[in-house]
């Protein structure tokens, strides 16, 4: 079964990371997206085809190890990379290029009922699929890929075909592209056939889907009812999800049973509050509203929030204050270190609001906390709940360099209610970050919410793309409604329910679940890293 992911506009190194990490796991996938501007070189590349000095060109380039040679890619051009496996023998690769031609020709062939783009086919001797065959040819898809061997004997594929949409066609002047200097490069939309990127994009992913020998598993959501002008941002982008909020539970709903929480404040409460006023600590267990401070404070257990009190994101469901940011305060690691001393911690938990504001996303403080709690407290394991610092893999290795015992970045929902839950942030790029954090020897772990809209299959396929980038420990929680302003709740799961997402979690190979009603991403933290098998073995 191939699985299909669109992920929006991604830079090509994440693009890169993410195919490489699910290359490594058992799943079959087709992954669909555009590109930020790029040049890419494949292995056969001549720098004379670049025909203006690359540092020149207002687009990164990049060395591939797919075949072919130079292309562009950029906004307006549609890019598919199955990561499928594919038969062990020497013309495996050739046909399985040969497959992805044909699901792009049967594709184009389909958008171009009245047949505006000529003959749409393959041109002798050239790779990739042209149109206008019978008169003057224009290569509208590139195609490129690469076979690897996993380590348990798979051959497994990389790379794919960009089929340009509505791409700015000036981007491959600069270059010869794909080593063709006398036949034209053209897109859809420059041959005549106005079609949007987005149908491309859904009939291309289901050819590949076909010619590739899988079949969906999840079918794409009904289109939501037109936006109405009037609404909330926050409520259209809803609408636009899918989400059904005539059926959303009112702000008043009367909780269930096992979502009811007796306070206890008590001598231990009160002195871990003493302790955070004190220092001048945050905790998100205050910030965040957690319906777990009353059992944690009392086992003398925080979560500190550094960068700061205010996050330079607004998502629909967090609580956390989103006035303008105040500088970072120097002394923030050192009070940090000094609680955990305080309260005997054998597991500190450190997150952070997001700091887009900051050069390094915040990662440079979190990097100086870990290192200042390690210093005072050695035998402390620490778990660091970052943001998705914008992808940038440069500010994610200061924080990898500080070789926390568990590197926590939460998805947070499922694919389909990214973008109306979290706006500034992205499925793929949380996906990203954590196939980094595994692969550099990491424990990862992440968390998602439930009662936001999604179904129990969504849920199964986000699980199963967390184990597959690598990921080995997991917190699912029912989504508690701050405020009339955030996202309403559109049912209470149950916690069979719960006990169920848990064990598919577990089958598809994810080490620890934790997955109950009042679950959150620093709940049990300590219990699940000593049930992960290479808990505390990160440290270098």
């Amino acid at each position: 079964m191939i699985e299909r992911r669109h992920l929006g506009r991604i830079s090509f190194g994440e693009a890169d990371d993410l195919q490489r990490a699910l290359a490594r796991g058992p799943r079959d996938y087709v992954l669909l997206f555009q590109h930020w501007p790029v040049y890419t070189k494949g292995v056969r590349a001549k720098e004379e085809h670049f025909l203006v000095a690359p540092a020149l060109l207002n687009a990164e380039v990049v060395q591939t190890d797919r075949g072919g040679d130079i292309t562009f890619h950029g906004p307006g051009q549609v890019v598919a990379w199955p990561v499928v496996t594919v038969a062990d023998h020497p013309g495996a690769g050739r046909e399985h290029v040969g497959r992805m031609e044909d699901a792009v020709i049967e594709a184009v062939r389909d958008l171009d009922a009245e047949g505006v783009l000529g003959l749409v086919g393959r041109l002798d001797g050239y790779p990739g699929v042209w149109a206008r065959l019978d008169s003057r040819p224009h290569k509208i898809a590139a195609v490129g890929a690469r076979t690897i061997r996993t380590e348990d004997g798979r051959r497994r594929t990389l790379h794919g075909v960009a089929l340009n949409v509505s791409v700015d066609l000036d981007a491959f002047r600069l270059i010869v592209p794909c080593g063709i200097p006398d036949k034209p490069v053209g897109s859809l939309q420059s041959l005549g056939l106005d079609v949007s990127d987005e149908v491309v994009e859904e009939r291309l992913g289901r050819a590949l889907v076909a010619h590739l020998g899988g079949s969906e598993r999840v079918a794409r959501v009904e289109r939501a009812r037109a936006e109405v002008s009037e609404e909330r941002p926050l409520i259209r982008r809803l609408r636009k999800a899918g989400v059904d909020l005539e059926t959303a539970l009112p702000l008043a709903t009367r909780k269930p049973e096992w979502l009811r929480i007796e306070a206890h404040m008590g001598s231990e409460y009160q002195s871990l509050r003493t302790l955070t006023e004190d220092l001048r600590l945050v905790t998100v267990c205050e910030e965040a509203g957690c319906p777990n401070i009353f059992e944690c404070w009392r086992d003398g257990t925080a979560t500190f929030m550094v960068n700061g009190e205010r996050c330079t994101r607004n998502c629909g469901f967090c609580l956390i204050d989103t006035r303008k940011p105040l500088p970072l305060d120097p002394t923030e690691p050192a009070r940090v270190a000094e609680a955990v001393v305080r309260l005997g911690l054998r597991h500190a938990v450190v997150t952070c609001v997001a700091r887009d504001d900051l050069d390094d996303g915040g990662a440079g403080a979190i990097a100086d906390t870990i290192r200042a709690i390690r210093e005072v407290s050695p035998e402390t394991a620490v778990e660091v709940l970052i943001s998705d610092l914008k992808g940038s893999p440069r500010d994610l290795q200061l924080i990898i360099d500080a070789r926390p015992d568990v590197l926590n970045h939460n998805i947070e929902t499922v694919a389909r209610l990214q973008h109306a839950v979290r706006p500034s942030a992205a499925y793929h790029r949380s996906l990203t970050v954590l196939a980094r954090g595994a692969a550099a020897g990491l424990v990862t772990k992440s968390g998602l919410m439930v009662g936001l809209g999604e179904t129990e299959d969504e849920v199964q396929v986000t699980l199963s793309d967390l184990a597959a980038v690598g990921v080995q420990i997991a917190t699912i929680g029912q989504y508690l409604r701050p405020s009339a302003r955030h996202i309403p709740v559109s049912r209470y799961w149950e916690p069979a329910e719960f006990d169920r997402l848990a064990e598919y979690g577990r089958s598809v190979g994810l080490s620890h679940v934790q997955s109950s009603p009042l679950t959150r991403s620093s709940y049990h933290a300590r219990e699940a890293l000593d049930h992960t098998p290479v808990a505390l073995s990160t440290r270098r």
